[in-house]
């Protein structure tokens, strides 16, 4: 599988998988040639399809894959932590062009991911990616995610969808009873902390650091209050 994104994009590859390989992947396995192969495929779809179905306002590959790419596999290894490898079902709300869900899709094959979002075009891609990339362990739903009616989910997590309080508020009825909120941030949000309600527990906040991005970020994991 390669991607299409003009000339440089071999010298783009090499780099990216560099990077890769120099990135902290413990206690999860460092992605294969495959995956590194689909997330580039996956990248040179977003390029294709970005400006018709309004996905991301980022337009150079190198751009995308240390804002998007990069930016969601940092979570891949606490998840896989949180999970300790096992199969799970995670819930990407609000999810766009499928961040983080669909590299969570392809890097941990053992996760079943559903990427929500109200904008068709955006699920209508992703359900594109799944097809074309073989991803069988994803898929997308057109809804609101406050009008979602599914089994819950052991994580449900969010990419600059909302605050903590509202992400919490539109969610806490697709959470399973010993399930858990993974909120991708940028700085520490102290505030969105103190105005969640009570029977939110937030029990870790995560320090990122992404390669190649000069920013911060992090993850706040939340549950529910026994």
């Amino acid at each position: 599988m390669t991607a299409h994104f003009d000339a440089s994009s071999a010298a783009l590859a090499a780099e990216f998988a560099l990077v890769l390989s120099d990135m902290g992947h413990a206690p999860a396995p460092a992605p294969t040639p495959e995956q590194v192969a689909q997330l580039l495929a996956y990248v040179d779809m977003m390029g294709r399809w970005g400006k018709t179905y309004n996905l991301t306002a980022v337009r150079d590959p190198a751009d995308m894959l240390r804002l998007h790419l990069l930016d969601s596999l940092v979570v891949r290894a606490p998840l896989w932590r949180h999970l300790q490898g096992q199969p799970g079902a995670l819930l990407d709300v609000g999810s766009g062009g499928g961040l983080p869900g669909v590299v969570l899709a392809i890097t941990m094959p053992q996760l079943e991911v559903t990427c929500v979002d109200a904008v068709a075009k955006k699920t209508a891609f992703v359900r594109q990616v799944a097809a074309e990339l073989r991803l069988p362990n994803l898929r997308a739903e057109h809804a609101r995610v406050e009008t979602l009616k599914a089994k819950p989910w052991q994580v449900i997590t969010s990419r600059a969808f909302a605050s903590l309080v509202d992400f919490v508020n539109l969610t806490q009825d697709l959470l399973a009873p010993d399930g858990v909120w993974m909120a991708m941030k940028g700085k520490h949000p102290a505030d969105e902390m103190a105005a969640l309600p009570d029977h939110v527990e937030v029990f870790h906040v995560e320090q990122l650091q992404v390669p190649k991005l000069d920013a911060e970020r992090c993850l706040v994991w939340m549950r529910k209050r026994a």
